[in-house]
């Protein structure tokens, strides 16, 4: 039996049928999968049989097989797969199916206005029951297949006012109408009720599966990630999502950092594509992708490439030649990174509860993107810190692991968790709060004085490399016991232009600074044993909009005063990650990957080259002298001393990822 849950580098091909389509499976032969196949070496490949459009690629008795059938395509990937011992999925789309809606009305969500939704089934109708899981048992016994990878999922549910809804809303809460906006004090809970439909759903049809074919290993794209962060409540076998195929790199450094504390098997999935102005499915480079890899094999992840087949079926020369080099990165990698885990460092929460409060779909984050969340992330990595980034149920029980807790700007936290951070602080641990409304949730452990209400401003930070602007909301405090640890500065009079204002602590000329005002930017107070640190206006955001190395070297320095030692320290540029793992044999792993030259605009997506950077020195924190030190995959051992606890170790050069093995 395949153990899909397990796989390490897999193949993931999906057409998504039509109606349009003519030729689907006419260019599909023995010869070229098992060509790929013996070429690349998956573990696992995901081939299509239905997408978002609804039409099957197979020809189904349950569903609508798309009229362009010429060859069954599964039929064909499933032989040579078998052949060669390598795991069969299927790509699947669940909750959307633009079909399904058209043809049976009563199967879609409805929206606010009682319009049917043209993509989405309703949670609470009986698609699932009817259409889903048969399909799903048919393509499990025609196909033999290992595995069900279902798309549209999470991300594709809506709040639904179909008669059914309303119907399963009143005999939850009495009540006869349903709320439509956030002016309703009871839109929170009805968006929650959505949320727990959907966990139900997935409940329905992964139970429903594995009673029938238990051996089926499933996953929902999406469930359970930053996307909808919440403990795994279905049965799922592994967790997986496809990021971003732009920023792909940038996107899977928070996925990866947060599915490794799960506790569940997981993957991430690079699309090996992407487009540009007017240009669609640009193939990306070696070079990106190993990138985008290597973000997930340092946090212990399985990686997937996606790929577009043509219509046909065929898989061009072009896609196995980029796929088998990446496949070969992956593998040098496999036993060092594969079910790694991470020695807790710094810990940076990704609030449930604020997303959930702020965002208005089921589960996904897209109307509201992560950003101070990832500028806080990016901030901590560009500054050689190890990050995990941890939802509220994990942290409950493993908050001391951490030496350092970070809390973006969240709106929203619940009292229990609240109070489960200040416990963990009096015990001596470290809270770093970058933002102002998180701030003014921990009010009265700031020691400070709120004054007022939050104002708009041009401000100016000053940080030990320079000056910065960071305009937006800021709370204005008055300090009560709190050590004032940066002042910030705005002025009228000086052109609209806050690169005028002069900030200088002395030397200023008494006409420039009656142009001048300040105040509090960031404090520091004692709260039992341990410290909480705070910045009262959008430093998170602004970096994640410029990441200038002034302004990360200002949340840098807020960082060293509440953790002045991490287990690691280098003098590696900013675009070398770090992190600190163990891997499954117990070593002791440093993980450095090299993101310089990483796309960050679709004007220049597709890099061909990432340049080496170094002589990297790296100090790590090792109690007794190790037994070797290897720097992997090369298989050298570097020049290294060890002496009082602490190991030095220069590198001549990193390429793309490597690992500091020591034993």
């Amino acid at each position: 039996m395949f153990d899909r849950k397990n796989a390490f580098f897999g193949l993931h091909f999906d057409l998504h049928p039509e109606k349009e389509d003519h030729a689907l499976g006419a260019d599909v032969t023995s010869e070229a999968v098992a060509g790929l196949l013996r070429r690349i070496r998956p573990d696992f490949v995901h081939y299509d049989c239905k997408g978002h459009p609804g039409y099957a690629g197979y020809d189904t008795s349950v569903g609508t097989p798309s009229p362009g059938i010429v060859k069954d395509s599964l039929a064909v990937w499933r032989e040579e797969t078998r052949k060669l011992g390598i795991g069969l999925g299927v790509h699947y789309s669940g909750v959307v199916d633009h079909l399904a809606v058209r043809s049976r009305p009563d199967w879609a969500a409805v929206d606010r206005f009682g319009q049917p939704d043209a993509e989405a089934t309703s949670l609470f109708g009986a698609y699932a029951d009817e259409l889903l899981i048969p399909q799903l048992v048919e393509i499990a016994d025609r196909y033999d297949v290992d595995s069900v990878w279902l798309d549209g999922e999470c991300w594709g549910a809506k709040l639904d006012y179909s008669s059914a809804a309303l119907a399963a809303w009143k005999a939850e809460t009495g009540w006869e109408d349903a709320p439509t906006d956030r002016e309703d004090d009871r839109w929170l809970r009805w968006k929650n009720f959505h949320r727990a439909r959907f966990e139900a759903y997935l409940r329905r049809w992964t139970g429903a599966l594995h009673a029938i074919r238990p051996r089926v290993q499933t996953a929902s794209n999406w469930a359970f990630t930053t996307m909808c962060p919440v403990p795994v409540s279905a049965d799922i076998d592994y967790l997986s999502g496809d990021f971003d195929p732009m920023l792909s790199a940038d996107r899977a450094r928070t996925e990866a950092r947060f599915l490794t504390n799960v506790g569940k098997p997981w993957e991430l999935q690079s699309w090996g594509f992407d487009n540009a102005d007017g240009q669609e499915e640009l193939l990306k480079t070696p070079s990106q992708l190993k990138q985008e890899a290597g973000v997930v094999l340092m946090h212990g992840g399985g990686y997937m490439l996606y790929y577009l087949p043509t219509r046909s079926g065929y898989i061009g020369a072009e896609i196995a030649d980029v796929a088998a080099e990446v496949a070969a990165f992956c593998r040098e990698r496999q036993s060092l990174c594969h079910r790694s885990v991470s020695v807790p460092e710094v810990a940076l929460l990704h609030s449930a509860a604020s997303q959930f409060d702020v965002s208005d779909r089921v589960y996904t984050w897209w109307d509201t993107p992560l950003i101070e969340l990832e500028g806080t992330l990016h901030a901590l990595l560009e500054s050689h810190y190890s990050v995990d980034v941890l939802t509220e149920y994990m942290l409950m029980e493993r908050m001391e692991q951490f030496p350092l807790l970070v809390i973006p700007d969240s709106p929203v936290l619940e009292d229990a968790f609240r109070e489960r951070v200040l416990q963990y602080v009096a015990g001596g641990g470290n809270l770093l709060l970058l933002g102002e409304r998180c701030a003014r949730l921990f009010e009265g452990e700031l020691g400070v004085k709120l004054a007022g209400t939050p104002r708009q401003l041009r401000a100016q930070l000053v940080s030990a490399d320079g000056k910065i602007g960071c305009p937006g909301n800021w709370q204005p405090v008055e300090p009560v016991d709190a050590e004032v640890l940066a002042m910030r500065y705005d002025g009228e009079g000086v052109q609209a232009r806050s690169a005028y204002l002069d900030v200088r602590s002395e030397g200023v000329s008494e006409r420039h600074l009656k142009l001048r005002r300040e105040g509090v930017a960031a404090t520091l107070n004692r709260y039992g044993a341990g410290q909480i640190a705070a910045v009262y206006g959008p430093i998170a955001s602004r970096y994640f909009h410029s990441h200038h190395p002034f302004m990360r070297r200002f949340i840098a320095d807020l960082a060293h005063r509440l953790f002045p030692k991490p287990a690691v320290t280098t003098n590696a540029p900013s675009c070398v990650d770090l992190a600190l793992r163990k891997a499954a044999d117990g070593a002791l792993c440093v993980h450095l990957l090299n993101l310089a030259n990483m796309p960050v605009t679709n004007r220049r997506a597709f890099p061909d080259i990432v340049p080496s950077v170094g002589p990297i020195r790296l100090s790590v924190a090792l109690d007794l002298p190790p037994k070797s030190v290897v720097w992997e995959p090369e298989g050298s051992c570097p020049s290294h001393a060890w002496n009082d606890g602490e190991l030095q170790v220069t590198l001549p050069s990193l390429d793309i990822h490597g690992v500091l093995v020591i034993r």
